[in-house]
């Protein structure tokens, strides 16, 4: 078992607020997998949404349909499934698909397309952010630092906003990566140099924060979340180098902590647990970030409650029970006790990357060599359910509807049904 390193803040710890604080949960859309990770954009569902097997007697493909490259997940929305692609190398398209029949009810397309640095090559050069859905609207970032809003029901563009075109921002090297969160009237994203709200009904810049210019050595990867801390809702947001929390009104930073990170690769989504938040890097450690009240309105104190020596990449975690299941940098997956810091197993090699679906007592993952996994979530040792293989390039989410599972392989989009 790798050594964990725990700092206690003892000193200090009559100015945080109790560890048995709850997570303030974005809005649920219910079934609906309409956002990046899900209803709550934690990769989490109630017990008993995922199949007891994955086998091909249990989960049976329904339709397939092939596409451009694509590494943005599927959403599925009511009746319908929405996934993006990057067609011949200079055009960006979003498409509309029927869930039950897998056929194609509308595309919209725009010009698109870009290449990342050649040490990132290997990256791919095509979109890459999940869409968000709300109220009957699509918005979809275009890889050239582009966002575009359509009608989810026609794929008419409503609006679209091109930062560095729009806003004098300078285009990302590595792409638009973020995923946009929609929060009542407002969407929220790191795009255009920095952390953005703007309102979803026009499109219209409110206010930027967490400004870093953009370009090479801005254009941060990680999507953020909306939670309470310290008593108060918030946005947090990992940028290039640092966490940080953001007042959801005027764009001030609450707090902010350093996180060590090779070449900035914070790609992750933070998530909250019980007012503190747990993040995982490339070229740092894996810990978990207490963030408390000082005692004045907007003020914060910040403490590392623990942290590991182990390194994330750009799979994002789920929390299940206290416990943290996340897929690491050297491809194995690992359980972390969120209380004391404790790794308390970690698995043999996997692929580059996993998505991760938890329910109950049960992961359901999106092996980056396009095998699914169904993983249990027991916190005392690894056990792999079963396997199948399902893809050959998988680095888009996978998406959870009822009974289905939408898989979006580097090539193609594949509907799977259980009984």
């Amino acid at each position: 078992m790798t050594t964990r390193i725990v700092i206690c803040m003892l000193a200090i710890a009559t100015c945080f607020t109790p560890l048995l604080q709850a997570q303030t949960p974005v809005e649920n859309n219910g079934t609906q997998w309409s956002q990046w990770r899900g209803p709550n954009r934690d990769g989490v569902l109630p017990k008993g949404s995922l199949p007891e097997s994955i086998d091909e007697d249990t989960l049976k493909k329904k339709w397939s349909l092939p596409l451009g490259p694509s590494y943005s997940g599927p959403l599925v929305v009511g009746d319908s499934v929405y996934v993006t692609e990057t067609k011949d190398k200079k055009l960006e398209v979003v498409t509309a698909i029927d869930l039950e029949t897998g056929k194609v009810i509308w595309k919209t397309e725009w010009k698109g397309a870009m290449r990342v640095p050649f040490f990132a090559a290997s990256n791919g050069s095509w979109i890459r952010a999940t869409p968000a859905y709300d109220d009957g609207r699509l918005y979809v970032a275009g890889i050239q630092d582009v966002l575009v809003c359509l009608d989810a029901s026609t794929g008419k563009i409503i609006w679209k906003l091109d930062f560095p075109n729009d806003t004098g921002s300078a285009s990302p090297n590595f792409g638009f990566v973020c995923s946009p969160l929609i929060d009542g009237d407002y969407l929220y994203v790191q795009a255009g140099g920095g952390f953005k709200k703007l309102e979803k009904a026009s499109g219209k810049v409110v206010w930027s924060s967490l400004e870093d210019g953009g370009g090479m050595n801005g254009s941060a990867f990680s999507s953020p979340v909306i939670g309470e801390l310290g008593g108060k809702r918030q946005a947090i947001v990992q940028t290039r180098g640092e966490l940080c929390g953001v007042d959801l009104e005027t764009g001030k930073k609450l707090w902010s902590q350093a996180v060590k990170t090779f070449r900035g690769m914070n790609i992750l989504t933070p998530t909250i647990w019980n007012g503190s938040v747990f993040t995982s890097t490339y070229g740092g450690t894996t810990q978990l970030i207490n963030v408390a009240s000082a005692g004045t309105t907007n003020n914060f104190v910040t403490a590392q409650v623990w942290s590991a020596p182990a390194e994330g990449y750009m799979s994002s975690p789920v929390i299940i029970g206290g416990h943290s299941f996340v897929h690491l940098r050297n491809q194995r997956f690992a359980c972390f006790d969120l209380k004391s810091g404790e790794e308390t197993w970690r698995s043999k090699p996997f692929g580059k990357y996993a998505s991760l679906i938890g329910s109950g007592d049960k992961i359901l993952a999106l092996d980056q060599k396009g095998e699914l996994l169904l993983i249990s979530a027991r916190p005392d040792e690894f056990e792999l359910i079963e396997r199948r293989k399902v893809g050959d390039d998988s680095w888009a989410h996978l998406a959870v509807k009822g009974k289905m599972i939408l898989i979006r392989n580097l090539n193609e989009v594949v509907a799977y049904q259980w009984e």
